[in-house]
C-alpha cells in the first residue's frame, strides 16, 4: 500500500534529479485530515407589533419580511389595538397572544427571542420586557401613554365611565368609548368597559413612565425615536430613554424618518442590534 510517508523518498529522489538540470520541481501534498464541525448561529426570533388602529399588513409589514429574508423566526400577530379587534380582549390576554408567539417561535428553533412594537406596541414591547425573560426589547417610536395630560384631558369621561359601569356589574356589555391619538383626534370605540378600563386607566399598563421603570434590567432595550416623530414623543424621548435600567447594550437609536416610516427606516439598525445582543449571550433555556 502506498501511503504519504513511503512516497516522501521518491519525491526527494525526484527533487535532486531535476535539481541537476536546473529545473526545480515543487510537490505540495495534501494529506486529507479531519474537518472542524461549523457551529451555525443560533436562530433569532422575533415578535413584531402593529400600532393603534393599524395590522400586520401595515407599517411593519416591511420589517417583519425583511427580518424574514435575513433568516430570522418571525410572529406578525394582529394585537387587540388594530383597526379590526378595537380592544376585543385585554391586556393580560394580549400579553397571553405575546407569549404564545414566542412559544411557537421557540418551538421553531429560535434561540434567542425578541419582541418589537411600533407606536402602541411599542409601549406595549415595553411593559411586556418589564415581566418577562427574553434577550431584548425594540421600541419602535412608542407611543399611547395614557398617564399624559392629552390623554387624560381627552378621555378622562370616557375612562369614569368605564369604570362606573364596571363597578357596577356591566363590565362586559358592549359600549361606546373615546379613543385618541395624536395625529388623528379623538375617536369613537366599541368594546367592553372592562377591556377599555383595561387600557386607558392611567395607572395601569399602558402607562409609559412606569413600562419603563419597571424594565426588567437585565434585558437591553433598543429605543428607537425618528428625527421626525410626533413633537410629544420627541418631547419625550431623552426623559423615557435615560428612565430606563441601565443596561450595556441598551441604546438609542434616531433614524432620519417620520413615526409611521420609523419600521422600516430602521431595518438595518434592528438586525445589527439584535444580532450583537444574540451573540453576547447564551442561547435561553425553554420555559
Amino acid at each position: 500500500m502506498i501511503t504519504a510517508t513511503s512516497l516522501l523518498p521518491r519525491v526527494r529522489f525526484a527533487v535532486r534529479r531535476l535539481a541537476g538540470t536546473g529545473l526545480v520541481l515543487f510537490t505540495l501534498a495534501v494529506i486529507p485530515g479531519p474537518v472542524p464541525a461549523q457551529t451555525a448561529p443560533a436562530p433569532i426570533g422575533v415578535v413584531v407589533m402593529h400600532g393603534k388602529g393599524g395590522s400586520p399588513t401595515g407599517h411593519v409589514a416591511e420589517l417583519a419580511g425583511a427580518l424574514e429574508a435575513r433568516g430570522y423566526l418571525v410572529a406578525n400577530p394582529e394585537m387587540p389595538w388594530s383597526g379590526a379587534r378595537s380592544y376585543d380582549a385585554d391586556v393580560a390576554a394580549a400579553e397571553a397572544q405575546v407569549e404564545s408567539a414566542l412559544a411557537r417561535l421557540r418551538a421553531k428553533g429560535a434561540a434567542h427571542v425578541f419582541v418589537a412594537g411600533h407606536s402602541l406596541g411599542g409601549l406595549f414591547a415595553l411593559y411586556f420586557g418589564g415581566r418577562h425573560a427574553l434577550d431584548g426589547i425594540i421600541a419602535i417610536a412608542p407611543g399611547g401613554n395614557v398617564a399624559s395630560p392629552a390623554y387624560r384631558e381627552k378621555l378622562g369621561s370616557s375612562v369614569a365611565l368605564a369604570r362606573q359601569l364596571t363597578a357596577a356589574g356591566q363590565g362586559d356589555e358592549q359600549t361606546r368609548f373615546l379613543d385618541f391619538e395624536g395625529s388623528r383626534g379623538t375617536y369613537g370605540v366599541v368594546c367592553t368597559p372592562a377591556n377599555y378600563l383595561s387600557w386607558f386607566d392611567p395607572d395601569g399598563a399602558m402607562n409609559e413612565s412606569t413600562a419603563v421603570r419597571s424594565m426588567n434590567p437585565k434585558v437591553p432595550v433598543l429605543f428607537i425615536v425618528p428625527t421626525g416623530d410626533y413633537p410629544p414623543l420627541l418631547k419625550a424621548r431623552q426623559a423615557m430613554f435615560a428612565a430606563l435600567p441601565a443596561h450595556p447594550l441598551t441604546k438609542l437609536y434616531e433614524p432620519s424618518s417620520s413615526h409611521l416610516e420609523a419600521p422600516s427606516a430602521s431595518i438595518g439598525e434592528i438586525a445589527r442590534w439584535t444580532a450583537q445582543v444574540a451573540s453576547s449571550s447564551a442561547p435561553q433555556a425553554k420555559p
